[in-house]
């Protein structure tokens, strides 16, 4: 959307809705503050004289608003506009920020300050900013850490071309949120009607032929190379450039824990799992496809693999310690770059491939008879199998994954994972096989349920799951989550992992203290959920399908009535009480 007139008596409201015009920012995510009348003004002139503008979400909690940009920007790659309400909703809303940027979403945050505090002239921005509101160095001194880039807007005359500059930079590798403190006294200045020139995609960065060559060759010299990505699948046709990659030289793909999106078929014959550390010590090249952090501990280096990193901005300058072992780099877009080396593969050795590929067909062969002997122990004993938290029923979590799985097939679903001790189950046993049907929630828990409405309002036509814990469901805000996803009607099939704890954090105890005095008294603390009331329940008075399910056969026929609700219009939530 391009802005192309101006009112007369316009003020920076119309400045900043005529600069996400021109940002082609499809939505507002808003978090209502005093600070956005002028926005609100302007909006509502729009609306009445038939003008272009972004829609406008009225949210009511901090993390929703950039929870639900993120998930957007999850399957759109654009950015999108976020209002918060000055430091203080800032301030709330940092996590899920933070979590934008670790994602690599693209999006331009801003909230408010005063400049005058009621001492100026013009009209009187109210005393809460002098009592409550301001913070010493103002909100972007407070965005910097989690943000690309944070500044002050300090004139109303250069507010359009500032936003169309953070969207330019949000949207540029690495992706991420931009922030922008927008005073209330800019807000409310006459503009002159000067508008932002329209923003145009990024252009397109590329290796060179001869770095590309380089590489081709160690991969046809060598006798055990392997694929290593966590977020291929993120870039713009990333996920169909691997497939091609792959399969042009007979590769086998690695999709390690820290793998955050969907990247390569599950059902592949040449997907090798999640388990980077056979390949530690058997490969002899390791490409690494847009991973931040492949190697844990970070010190611990390939025994005697070349390592080639393939990743538009590898060394991530928001991450504090990064370790990739790296001997060759290509920088260029990745799609690009996977492309290129694919068509590199011409004539290759076929004795090399066929061997190649026999030995990746058994690993894949192995990993398939796995998952279907843990599906069928699961379908078979997971019923009264009690936790050692004294639970005496319940289903087994990888049961619930592949029902999920089943009903899913033929949907073109997307799973959104919040989940902790189950992720490696999620992922293992839903087996998405499409691109940008996963993604894992980034940051700090307590942002999924509003990461999944983002995702649902730009796939509206898609089934989108959320699986969370129950200990990430009681992090999150639910109420106002369920209240946008009925507002604006973003139905959800949501699936609670429920094992009654913080299980993630009981066994860190554990761990670091298998004799301890908690370990002999049994007084775990820091983890219990059993007084949690029925999670489910919440939903209620919104109107939602509710299940709860503590027995194996109650499972499939929950989910089936949950997804039929969510395929009728309402979001659906299931709380499971798994065995573990």
């Amino acid at each position: 959307m391009t802005d192309t007139t101006s009112s007369p008596g316009a003020d920076g409201g119309d400045a900043l809705v005529t600069a996400f015009n021109a940002v082609g920012a499809d939505y507002l995510f808003c978090s209502s503050g005093s600070e956005w009348a002028p926005v609100w003004e302007s909006l509502a002139r729009r609306h009445r004289d038939g003008l272009p503008c972004p829609a406008y979400l009225d949210l009511t909690h901090e993390t929703v608003a950039v929870g639900m940009a993120t998930g957007y920007g999850l399957v759109s790659r654009r950015p999108q506009g976020v209002l918060l309400h000055a430091a203080p909703g800032l301030l709330q809303g940092s996590m899920a920020v933070h979590g934008a940027l670790l994602a690599g979403v693209p999006m331009v945050v801003a909230s408010s300050e005063s400049t005058t505090y009621g001492d100026g002239p013009g009209q009187d921005p109210g005393g809460q900013w002098y009592r409550n509101l301001s913070i010493v160095g103002g909100p972007h001194g407070v965005a910097r850490p989690f943000t690309k880039w944070a500044t002050e807007a300090a004139s109303v005359h250069t507010l359009p071309a500032m936003i169309t500059r953070a969207a330019e930079l949000a949207w540029r590798a690495p992706a991420g949120p931009a922030y922008l403190n927008i005073p209330l006294e800019i807000l409310l200045e006459e503009w002159d009607g000067r508008e932002a020139h329209p923003v145009v995609p990024p252009g397109s960065t590329h290796s060179s032929p001869e770095q590309a060559d380089t590489v081709a060759r160690l991969i046809r010299e060598a006798g055990n190379p392997v694929i290593v990505t966590e977020t291929a699948g993120r870039e713009e046709g990333g996920f169909e450039a691997l497939v091609a990659f792959a399969e042009a030289w007979n590769l086998p793909v690695v999709e390690p824990d820290s793998a955050v999106c969907g990247n390569f078929p599950r059902s592949h014959p040449l997907h090798a799992g999640s388990d980077i550390g056979p390949w530690m010590d058997e490969a002899d090249l390791i490409l690494l496809v847009n991973c931040r952090a492949p190697f844990y501990p970070p010190s611990r280096r390939p025994s005697r693999a070349r390592v080639v990193v393939i990743d538009e901005v590898p060394q991530r300058p928001h991450v504090v310690y990064q370790v990739l072992f790296a001997d060759a780099y290509l920088e260029g877009n990745v799609t690009n770059t996977l492309r290129q080396l694919a068509k590199r593969a011409k004539n290759p050795d076929e004795t090399t491939a066929v061997v190649r590929r026999t030995a990746q067909e058994a690993r894949h062969g192995s990993e398939r008879d796995a998952i279907a002997a843990a599906e069928v122990q699961a379908s078979a004993g997971g019923e009264g199998r009690g936790t050692d938290r004294g639970a005496a029923a319940g289903v087994d979590p990888v049961l619930v994954a592949a029902t999920l799985r089943g009903l899913l097939e033929g949907r073109r679903g997307i799973v959104v994972d919040e989940t902790i001790t189950h992720s490696r189950t999620v992922r293992r046993h839903v087996r998405t096989d499409a691109p940008d049907s996963y993604f894992y929630v980034q940051g700090g828990l307590g942002q999924g349920i509003a990461v999944a409405l983002g995702v649902k309002l730009a796939a509206r036509e898609r089934p989108v799951v959320l699986t969370i814990g129950d200990g990430a469901f009681a992090y999150n805000p639910v109420v106002p989550s369920y209240d946008a996803s009925r507002a604006y009607e973003l139905p959800l099939l949501i699936v609670v992992f429920n094992n009654r704890a913080y299980k993630s954090m009981n066994l860190n105890h554990r761990r670091f203290y298998p004799e301890g005095a908690a370990a002999g008294t049994g007084e775990w603390l820091g983890t219990d959920l059993r007084g949690l009331p029925r999670l489910a329940q919440f939903a209620e008075p919104f109107g939602m399908h509710t299940e709860t399910v503590d027995t194996t056969d109650a499972l499939a026929p929950a989910l089936e009535r949950a997804l039929k609700a969510v395929s009728e219009g309402t979001t659906a939530v299931v709380d499971v009480l798994v065995t573990r």
